[in-house]
């Protein structure tokens, strides 16, 4: 098990209920152990086990729910 956290830029969120939304779709992805998603900073920050899912996954899961996304280095 491969276990790294990773922050990505999330735009388009407006309230906290997106914060929310995004925190709960996350928690549904496999592999991840922790989401913190933080409005005014227009980020997420996500404890993944690299052996299920990949930084591009939460990248996806973000972008389906209608915000855009981009690790940050």
């Amino acid at each position: 098990m491969s276990v790294a956290t990773h922050t990505f830029r999330v735009e388009g969120m407006h309230c906290g209920s997106c914060s929310l939304l995004i925190d709960d779709a996350l928690e549904d992805l496999p592999g991840v152990r922790a989401t913190q998603t933080a409005l005014k900073q227009a980020r997420t920050t996500v404890e993944l086990d690299l052996s299920q899912n990949s930084p591009q996954d939460v990248v996806k899961v973000i972008e389906e729910l209608g915000y855009r996304a981009s690790p940050l280095l």
